[in-house]
């Protein structure tokens, strides 16, 4: 999504909270936590990186609160860290494939490729590991 549209319609200023920013931080580690300690079968797999996703999701609301920004849509958060951190730009291409798999998963019922899991289930830590790593130096 175009980062002015995103602007215009979905992102708004905000005051920078600290504890909503460790709330969300809390819960995104708490998440993955959880996702660790879960035995998931190849049927299950679809879930296991849609928690990743909403973990990933959490943490990137949390860099938009720690810049004063609000968004209303994920895309919009997508597009903030692909803009502003363009060293990131492989990440921030994993999260908007993990986001159209999530999608299509909510909406749509269509499972996840466990290829696509194999394929990227190393990154999906690394990626959280940056982006906390970007908050924490803000």
């Amino acid at each position: 999504m175009n980062w002015g549209k995103c602007k215009e319609e979905f992102v708004k200023n905000v005051e920078v909270d600290l504890s909503k920013i460790n709330a969300l931080i809390k819960t995104a580690d708490a998440r993955i936590e959880f996702l660790k300690s879960a035995a998931f079968s190849d049927e299950k797999i679809s879930f296991l990186v849609e928690g990743y996703y909403e973990a990933i999701k959490e943490l990137l609301t949390a860099l938009l609160l720690s810049k004063g920004l609000r968004s209303k849509n994920h895309q919009c958060l997508i597009t903030y860290f692909y803009k502003n951190y363009p060293n990131y730009e492989a990440e921030a291409y994993l999260i908007a494939e993990m986001n159209y798999y999530r999608n299509r998963l909510n909406y749509y019922g269509e499972q996840i490729p466990s290829a696509f899991y194999e394929k990227n289930k190393d990154q999906f830590e690394r990626v959280v590991t940056k982006i906390k790593k970007i908050i924490e130096n803000k």
